[in-house]
């Protein structure tokens, strides 16, 4: 089953991303971080997140980790969103503290730190295999149906051809 064709429930992306749900309300509501799958439609409904999503959560919450300000951390988000989120387990992101850079490069990483200041870095990479790995942990929902899917991670390719196999 293809990564799109699964979201995950509010607190199924705050066990995978280590943040708690009242965080993730806030930032979906202040557009930081917003569920691309389903987005709530008043009350009772259920926000749904992609995989993807889960990553950008996870990346939000290593950046407050470190201090970087709240204001650039949207500004880096809007940054992915604006590119389409499109090889994100490729890049690495670098903060100052001040900024958040991307860098998709060894040499860009590189002419970062020559620059003598405290750099923070996360390699987006690590950060996707951490949240592919909890997610295969917990529940999935299949988009098209609203199928519960116990323990199923669509980006993990050996259960998907396990699957297939039987």
């Amino acid at each position: 089953m293809a990564t799109e064709e699964i979201g995950y429930r509010g607190p199924t992306a705050c066990a995978a991303a280590g943040i708690t749900y009242r965080q993730l309300d806030y930032w979906a509501r202040t557009g930081l971080v917003e569920p691309s799958v389903r987005p709530a439609h008043g009350s009772g409904t259920q926000r749904l997140y992609s995989f993807r999503d889960v990553v950008v959560l996870k990346i939000v919450k290593r950046f407050l980790d470190t201090g970087v300000s709240l204001q650039n951390i949207r500004s880096a988000v809007q940054h992915l969103r604006e590119r389409g989120f499109r090889d994100l387990e490729r890049m690495t992101l670098m903060s100052d503290g001040a900024t958040v850079y991307e860098c998709t490069s060894p040499d860009e990483v590189h002419a970062l730190l020559q620059g003598g200041q405290g750099i923070f870095g996360i390699a987006v990479g690590v950060v996707w295999r951490d949240v592919d790995s909890a997610l295969s942990q917990l529940h999935g929902e299949r988009v098209d149906t609203g199928e519960t899917l116990v323990g199923h991670n669509p980006a993990d390719e050996l259960a998907r051809r396990r699957n297939r196999a039987v």
